[in-house]
């Protein structure tokens, strides 16, 4: 006897716009963020499916497709064993029935599951602006405050808001890749706290997150975001091939073709990783090609939050100083350095922070120690001693003035300077 269609499972596909190719994709994203593996379904799979001949799919496909769609594999069609395709499934426990019971109120668990109880919550593009809105927040508190846990911490818990509004209601599949997109901006925020806060084992299973979740979402820009911050992991951890991998996925998304400002900022971190890697005489044409990009860039066109939020002349500067300080080019990092406060945006104190910390390394390195003592000193306090960067960077500086210039003024002026520092965090 030919197994009967599984009507349910088709008008969501048609609902949702899903080819069978495509949620075999979607299913074995969903599967690697479960497992932490990716799934091997192709469009056979799914048309399997389709088609009733599998009637009750193993568990983790099932899981899969839940977390996909935010509805059971019942209400996706799916029969379990056991039971005929003519038996009703029985419904899942409705929670405010079952909070009513415990209370004693039989009456009112009778009501909840009366026909014309309420239908599902739809979802709408409202609810997602609600949380970008919030994104906004972190990503605003990251340029003043940097690397803090209680940045990272804030931007899991919106991450899973993301999620649990995903999974209580019915939604278009544009405000389902919607709410994917902006579950992995908190993910890639948190991420991004964790690598600037040097607390880079946390930063890890935040990026695996993000990554899947950009899968769902489908979003290139949050996928160009992930990846990106990927390479500064790799290269925050002295893994320059890593780093290169990684910062090679984001600059071939079609996005940096499509904008250039997405490709200037991949050269520009490209450059970064040639500098830890001492490739030296390729930085300056790296630099150039980002520089055109950035200038062939439409101010007007509408970019990300994230990306607006910091990407620019300053930060191109930025990355250009870290890859010559690396790469040990001290007089030209000076001069980047120098280009980078001059186009900083005042909102941006924790770059401003990390700027004169490399400012003051670069001149200490060329012999100018008053010069360089000066510039450190001008570092805000709660920078200096709340911000791990930061902080590691002084250390670092602190340790090379006294090796440069020991029992100098300079050194005497700078351990005063820092016993401040400690009294007043």
């Amino acid at each position: 006897m030919e197994a009967a269609r599984n009507r349910a499972l088709e008008a969501w596909m048609v609902d949702q716009q899903y080819s069978a190719n495509g949620l075999a994709k979607a299913a074995n994203a969903a599967v690697e963020h479960i497992t932490g593996r990716p799934g091997t379904y192709d469009g056979r799979h799914v048309r399997e499916w389709r088609a009733g001949r599998v009637r009750w799919p193993n568990a983790i496909t099932r899981r899969a497709l839940e977390h996909i769609s935010g509805r059971t594999a019942a209400d996706l069609g799916f029969v379990p064993r056991g039971t005929t395709s003519s038996t009703a499934v029985p419904p899942q426990e409705d929670p405010m029935q079952r909070r009513t019971l415990v209370a004693g109120s039989l009456s009112a668990a009778v009501a909840a599951a009366a026909p014309g109880a309420a239908s599902p919550r739809r979802i709408g593009m409202s609810d997602v602006g609600r949380l970008q809105q919030k994104f906004e927040a972190v990503v605003a508190s990251d340029h003043k405050h940097g690397g803090q846990l209680d940045i990272e911490t804030r931007a899991v818990a919106l991450a899973d808001r993301a999620m649990n509004l995903q999974n209580s209601g019915s939604a278009t599949q544009r405000v389902r890749s919607s709410l994917y997109a902006t579950a992995a901006s908190f993910r890639s925020s948190a991420m991004w706290a964790a690598i600037d806060g040097r607390r880079f084992p946390d930063a890890v299973p935040h990026m695996r997150e993000a990554q899947a979740l950009a899968e769902l979402s489908g979003d290139q820009a949050i996928k160009f975001r992930i990846w990106s911050h990927a390479g500064s992991l790799y290269r925050h951890l002295g893994l320059p091939a890593d780093a290169r991998a990684a910062n090679d996925v984001a600059r071939n998304l079609h996005i940096t073709r499509r904008d250039p400002m997405f490709a200037s900022l991949g050269m520009a971190r490209q450059m970064a990783i040639q500098g830890i890697a001492h490739e030296r005489t390729g930085l300056p044409r790296t630099f150039d090609q980002a520089w055109e990009a950035l200038d062939r860039a439409d101010p007007a066109a509408f970019r990300p939050v994230w990306l607006m939020a910091f990407y620019g002349e300053a930060e191109l500067h930025s990355l250009a100083l870290t890859a010559h300080l690396s790469a040990g080019e001290w007089s030209t990092a000076e001069y980047h350095a120098h280009q980078c406060l001059a186009a900083l945006k005042p909102h941006m104190r924790r770059s401003r922070a990390i700027t004169t910390s490399r400012l003051a390394h670069a001149q200490l390195a060329q012999g100018d120690v008053d010069t360089a003592t000066h510039t450190a000193m001008k570092v805000p306090a709660e920078a200096a001693t709340q911000h791990a960067r930061v902080s590691r960077m002084l250390q670092e500086f602190g340790a090379a003035l006294r090796a440069t210039a020991p029992g100098s003024v300079s050194v005497r002026s700078w351990t005063e300077h820092t016993t401040t520092w400690r009294a007043t965090a």
